[in-house]
Parts: C-alpha cells; sequence; structure tokens
C-alpha cells in the first residue's frame, strides 16, 4: 500500500466518524423508569373498579354523615309530631326519603346522625388503638423485659370475650361517647401490640437490620426506616377491619340498651327503638342496618384492596 493512498483512507475515514465526549456522570444515570412507592400504591389501588366503586360509595357514605346533620339540625329528642297520626309511620317518599318513625321524626335525618356518631366512636377508637398498639408492639419486639409484663396481660385478655369486657365497662362507666370510647379501646390496643410484636421479631434479625445496627443506626432509626415502612399493608389490613368492628360493637350495644344516653342518635339506638316494627313498619328496621351494612362492606373493601395495593411486592416495577 502506497503512501498516498494511505493518507486518502485516513481522510474518509475521519469523514465516516466522529469522536465521542465523554461525559462520566452518564455512567451513573439509571435506565430504569424512578419509582414511586406512593405513586404505585395509588396506581395498583385506582386499577381495580371495585376499588373505585367501593371507594365513591364510601365517600358518599361519609359526606351523608358527616355533612347532612349539620344542615338538617335534628334533634334526637323532638318528639313535637307524637300527637299528629298524619306524620307519624310515612312510608318512603320524595319528601321523606326513608319515611318517619313513631314519633313524627324523618328517619333520613336520625339515620344519618346516628351514623355520624358510631362513625365518629369508630375513628377515634380505631386511631387510639391503632397508635397505641402500634408504639407498644414495636419496643415490644425490641425489648425482651416486657414479655414479663404484657404477656401476662395479653394471655389474660385474649381469653376473656371481647364483647363481655365491653358490656361490663360501658355498664360500669355508664352512658356517654367518651366512656364507650375507653370500654371499646381499653383492651383491644394488647391485641395490635402483640401482633406489632410478632411481625417486629419476623423482621429485625434480618441481614439489612443487622448491617444497621453493625453501622451503628438506632434502634429507633431501624424501626422508623427499616421495619415499620415493611409492616405498612398489614398496619392497613388491620385498621380496615377494625373500623367495621367498632361500629358493628357499637350498634349491638346500642341494640341492648348501653354504650350511649338516649338523647344521643347512634345506629345501634334507632335499630333497637325501631326493632318492634320489624313486621308491621319494616322500613324502620331495614333502612338503619342497610346503612350499616353499607358502611361495614365498604370500609373492609376499601381497606383491603388498598392494603394489597401498599405491599410492594405487588408493584410491577
Amino acid at each position: 500500500m502506497t503512501e498516498e493512498k494511505l493518507e486518502k483512507d485516513i481522510v474518509l475515514s475521519d469523514d465516516l466518524f466522529e469522536f465521542v465526549k465523554v461525559d462520566e456522570k452518564a455512567s451513573e444515570k439509571i435506565a430504569t423508569p424512578e419509582y414511586s412507592y406512593w405513586g404505585s400504591v395509588f396506581r395498583k389501588f385506582f386499577s381495580s373498579k371495585v376499588a373505585v366503586f367501593m371507594l365513591v360509595v364510601l365517600i358518599a357514605v361519609l359526606a351523608f354523615a358527616f355533612i347532612q346533620p349539620m344542615f338538617s339540625g335534628f334533634d334526637n329528642l323532638n318528639t313535637s309530631n307524637i300527637n299528629n297520626p298524619k306524620m307519624r309511620f310515612i312510608r318512603p317518599n320524595w319528601e321523606h326519603p326513608f319515611g318517619t318513625d313513631d314519633v313524627g321524626r324523618p328517619v333520613f335525618d336520625l339515620v344519618w346522625a346516628g351514623a355520624r356518631t358510631s362513625l365518629s366512636i369508630s375513628f377515634i377508637t380505631t386511631f387510639i388503638t391503632m397508635t397505641l398498639g402500634i408504639i407498644v408492639g414495636t419496643v415490644w419486639g425490641f425489648n425482651k423485659k416486657l414479655d414479663f409484663y404484657l404477656m401476662d396481660i395479653y394471655n389474660i385478655v385474649s381469653n376473656i370475650p371481647y364483647t363481655l369486657i365491653v358490656m361490663i365497662l360501658s355498664y360500669t362507666l355508664g352512658a356517654g361517647v367518651p366512656q364507650l370510647i375507653f370500654a371499646l379501646s381499653a383492651t383491644s390496643w394488647i391485641g395490635v401490640a402483640y401482633f406489632m410484636r410478632v411481625q417486629v421479631m419476623i423482621i429485625r434479625d434480618r441481614e439489612y437490620n443487622m448491617a444497621s445496627k453493625v453501622l451503628g443506626s438506632s434502634t429507633m432509626k431501624i424501626i422508623t426506616h427499616n421495619i415499620l415502612p415493611q409492616l405498612i399493608s398489614i398496619i392497613v389490613t388491620s385498621a380496615s377491619t377494625r373500623m367495621p368492628a367498632y361500629v358493628s360493637t357499637e350498634v349491638f350495644l346500642g341494640y341492648i340498651g348501653l354504650g350511649l344516653t338516649q338523647s344521643t342518635a347512634s345506629l345501634g339506638r334507632t335499630i333497637q327503638d325501631h326493632s318492634q316494627y320489624m313486621q308491621s313498619a319494616t322500613y324502620l328496621f331495614i333502612i338503619p342496618v342497610a346503612v350499616l351494612a353499607v358502611i361495614t362492606v365498604s370500609f373492609y373493601i376499601v381497606g383491603q384492596k388498598l392494603a394489597d395495593a401498599s405491599d410492594p411486592r405487588n408493584h410491577g416495577i
């Protein structure tokens, strides 16, 4: 190959190729899309048509329960129509969607005022129970010294029917919203604490937690950064089952005449007051029970779907 031809080939090569600039930062870019935990949770949740439908139903129920009584001005003790036969036992119609009861009160206002009370008690009790149970349970899972005290308490409480404990406390403390909340949450937190203890003990000795401990991470940091995020789906599942359960317990106590005063409207009290008309005026009994069923079922389904969506193992990355 002659020198002239070699120079010509080099010129042609320079025209066909370009030198690429080296970018040191480009090698550190991740080709996969960025992962967002809560973004994945909501995408998974809203991909289920059943979950979306039940969420709409739940929001509608909550709106009626907490907003409608503010505008109706309902008074549970108002019996001004008791001597007016035309206002008593009116069956459901356009003017009275749920009809009127034995003393002429609109059942629509009565039911939603009662639902507000029942839901408020359920929300507050669930918050107290879950907060106390999670805090005590996570500490209990790391501190074996607490077994001596808390295990005996758990064994005693778990062997006594929960409803019986609540009935005794309600009867002893008397009727009232604060008393009922205390009765519902007095012993139920220990079950959450024991459940959290078991879950923490399963996760605490995994390799990444041991590595964090060796590197000097505090116990509190390991709990908040390594353990609790792994238990979000379990916590949501527990809360979603307890919330409707507390509503049902309040309804049962109201049905047997415990828990709340006569002046406080609640679903349990409404069902108890109208149970005697189960055959003569069926709507007075069926409508409150149907509202209770919608509340408990919607809470349960939405909670379960949210728990499934919050499990990282169900996220497609």
